[in-house]
């Protein structure tokens, strides 16, 4: 075992502090990464702070891992010391079911490995990336391309494929008009990686104060849902919605925005339930979906997409005593768009 620097949640309703933690000793198929940047995603939030069910404190959150890789096991074969890579929301899966077989780990029949708090195979909790160390099995690294900084690529791991992935599956490109619900860590990238594909992009948004931003991102149109005439302007323009927030929305009002057999889908994971008139979806054979993370072969493909396109995310880079400051500030929207910690001031 090796002892690592990291910041942790002592429990659901005390700040993180400094401490640190014990990593396992690389095996064969394991690589060890230097991590350079972390950063906050909401689920970090919500996870800790128990919204989502209790946890086992002490609890070191981190989904969006960005480093270089330091060791590697005498049998790993897909990536080398020096090498630029990335960690995202799991570190496991059973490999053996038809989910796992088609490359969609993250819908393991048997339930994938979260990067935090998860049971491991090896019967601990898994710790995440607020750290500077991480031990992950090679099959769940991605290499991250050298058109990405490190910094701006750490939030691709979870924003970034948790957004291409339902673009890509509901075929978002030229000739579609997508709208994303939401400007803010989800959102901004969605708005990116829609724009990147050829689709038609609107924002919506509960006001027009990020208007400047989501025009420069790649938004073609922006509109204020807190203006009741937004509904009727827009009903049935859209083949996709992707609805990035993590509030409780009116589901019902959205369906209304698209296409006949158009779709709504909900990345933004709200605490509580989201009902559904059923005919908002009947009256124009409408969808409501929900998309979860991305597999790592999609997440490679993300990132790789991402490079050639020169995308990544907005970002502000924060020294760890800034994270507990942070986590206010996700929660009052005060970011744009993604805070990522410098690992080196642990």
């Amino acid at each position: 075992m090796t002892t690592v620097k990291a910041y942790a949640s002592p429990s659901a309703t005390e700040d993180l502090v400094a401490t640190t933690i014990e990593r396992r000793e690389v095996g064969p198929h394991d690589v060890l990464i230097d991590i350079k940047f972390a950063g906050i995603c909401h689920s970090d939030i919500h996870t800790v702070r128990g919204d989502w069910g209790p946890q086992q404190y002490p609890l070191v959150p981190g989904h969006e891992i960005a480093g270089i890789v330091t060791e590697v096991g005498a049998e790993v074969t897909k990536h080398k010391v020096g090498d630029r890579v990335g960690v995202g929301c799991m570190v496991n899966s059973c490999r053996e079911c038809v989910n796992c077989q088609k490359g969609e780990e993250q819908y393991c029949l048997k339930g994938n490995t979260g990067t935090y708090g998860a049971v491991d195979r090896d019967g601990t909790i898994t710790q995440g990336g607020y750290s500077t160390h991480v031990v992950v099995t090679e099959d769940f690294v991605v290499t991250i391309p050298e058109g990405i900084d490190l910094d701006v690529a750490a939030p691709l791991l979870c924003a970034g494929i948790t957004t291409y992935s339902p673009l890509r599956h509901w075929g978002a490109g030229p000739g579609k008009n997508v709208a994303v619900v939401g400007l803010g860590g989800l959102g901004h990238m969605a708005v990116k990686l829609a724009h990147a594909m050829g689709a038609e992009v609107t924002v919506l948004s509960q006001s027009l104060k990020k208007q400047e931003d989501g025009l420069k991102l790649g938004a073609d149109h922006y509109f204020a849902t807190s203006d009741e005439n937004t509904f009727s302007e827009l009903a049935g323009s859209f083949d996709l919605i992707i609805n990035t927030v993590s509030a409780s929305i009116d589901i019902s009002s959205y369906l209304g925005l698209l296409k006949l057999d158009g779709a709504l889908v909900n990345v933004g994971a709200p605490a509580e339930p989201l009902p559904v008139n059923a005919f908002a979806l009947i009256g124009g054979r409408r969808s409501f979906a929900g998309s979860m993370i991305g597999g790592i072969r999609e997440t490679q493909e993300m990132l790789n997409f991402c490079a050639e396109h020169g995308l990544g995310a907005e970002i502000e880079v924060i020294p760890a005593e800034k994270i507990n400051d942070a986590y206010e500030r996700v929660l009052a929207s005060d970011v744009r768009y993604r805070f990522v910690i410098d690992t080196a001031t642990f």
